[in-house]
Formats: structure tokens, sequence, C-alpha cells
């Protein structure tokens, strides 16, 4: 039988992701990871090189699926509110994402930031359909559209990056359920954006 290296590769990543979002890069261990795989880590160091390039080429993988599922158009822009909404809703379908984030953030540069200038372009590409927007009148332009672009992921994400402030926060209010956090973002953000 010959052998699938794509989907070994696959594997591993699939793992990987689980892996690295539970105990981030200095606490994932390769043994793991090829355990949860079905594979011997010996692929691990064959397909990637060692774990920091693994955690590197997870961060990669989960940044294209992010981008492919929330693009940020012109169109799209005329509605922040509703960008920020879908947003919202991926982070509630794929929770690891921001983990993966918060541990890249906490590396201090002990690890090789993936992509950094596909994400930059990125990002560039989602602050300029913000300042087309802006141009076609469709969004207020009293805020720069980096400034606003940062503050509407900030207000998206918050809500996962820090689940024990926002119970204590929400402790007394009446309706605190996904969906009604996801309305009072899209109302914010649409005021926000003017």
């Amino acid at each position: 039988m010959a052998w699938d290296t794509a989907k070994t590769k696959q594997l591993l990543l699939d793992a990987a992701v689980q892996e690295f979002a539970e105990h981030g890069p200095q606490g994932a261990r390769v043994d793991r990871v090829a355990a949860r795989a079905g594979a011997n880590k010996e692929r691990i160091y064959q397909y990637f090189g060692n774990k920091e390039r693994l955690f590197t080429a997870v961060l990669e993988a989960e940044l294209a699926k992010v981008a492919a599922a929330v693009p940020l158009s012109v169109e799209q822009g005329a509605d922040l509110g509703e960008y920020a909404g879908r947003v919202f809703d991926y982070h509630c379908a794929h929770p690891h994402f921001l983990r993966l984030l918060a541990w890249e953030g906490l590396q201090d540069g002990q690890v090789a930031v993936a992509a950094e200038d596909e994400r930059t372009t990125h990002y560039a590409d989602k602050v300029a359909a913000l300042a087309r927007a802006q141009a076609s009148g469709a969004i207020g332009e009293d805020l720069d559209p980096a400034h606003l672009c940062y503050a509407v992921f900030a207000l998206t994400t918050w809500w996962f990056s820090a689940p024990q402030i926002v119970r204590m926060l929400m402790a007394g209010v009446a309706d605190d359920s996904t969906r009604s956090r996801r309305e009072a973002l899209v109302r914010m953000v649409r005021r926000l954006a003017g």
C-alpha cells in the first residue's frame, strides 16, 4: 500500500492545531501531535522540520482559512456591522483560532511570525477596502481606516479572548446569549462606522 503523504501531513496539521491551541508552542509536544494524528512523530520532522516550523505551518493554514471565510470587500465594508457579525460567527465556530494568535503574540519574537508579509498585505487590503467605502460615502470618514479596522477586530474578538471578563461584565445582563452578543456587536460597529 502506498503511503499517502498529503493525508498524513493534513492529519498532523489538524492534530497540531488542537495541541498548539491548548498548550502553545512551548507546551505543545510532538509526541501528542503524532498520537492524535495516528502517525509516527518522525513524520513531523520530515514534513515540517521542527516544532516551531510546525507551529508556523499551523498559523499559516488557519490564517488562510479565516481569510477565505471572512473576506472584506468595499461592498462588505459598506455594512461594517454585518462584517463584524460574520467575523464573530467565524470565531464562534472556530474558537481555537484566537488562542493560536494569542500564543503567537506571547512568544515575544521567539517563534518566527507566520507569513508576516502576506498577512500585512492581507490587512492592508482590508484597510484599503474601508478607505474606498469611506470615499464612496458608505461609511463615515471621521476615523482613519486602519484605526477603524483595528477597532472592529478588537470589538469582535474580545468576546472570545477574555471570556472571564465578559462573564463578569455581563453578569447582570438579562439576555447574554450568543445571538444577543452578535446583535449588540453589529449595532456597535454600525455606529462606530457612522
